[in-house]
């Protein structure tokens, strides 16, 4: 339904920007990462590690970015799950991504 392969959950939600119940279409990246806050309300901050290729000394170096992006009311997240969000338009100032599947525990 989403046009993405991931679970439907099982809860139904009336948040108009759910991708599964709502009108939210979700495009582009689909990132995984690590919850690391859920203190805001409706929305998670997912931390993601990646390599960096430096060309000058023909290395890569670990970086890691936080991401904000919003939870909708049907998946159920906690910190240090993981997690796996998909990019929309944005939804406020600093989110730009939506909660699709949580993996569980890390």
């Amino acid at each position: 339904m989403v046009g993405i392969d991931v679970k439907e959950p099982k809860i139904e939600c009336d948040d108009p920007n759910c991708p599964f119940h709502g009108t939210l279409p979700v495009r582009g990246q689909i990132l995984e990462g690590i919850v690391t806050s859920d203190k805001a309300e409706r929305t998670i901050t997912v931390e993601r590690s990646y390599y960096k290729f430096i060309s000058k000394y023909e290395r890569y170096e670990k970086r890691k970015s936080k991401i904000s992006a919003h939870k909708p009311d049907c998946l159920e997240v906690k910190i240090g799950d993981s997690v796996k969000i998909a990019e929309c338009r944005p939804l406020s100032k600093t989110k730009h991504f939506v909660l699709v599947e949580v993996k569980g525990e890390k």
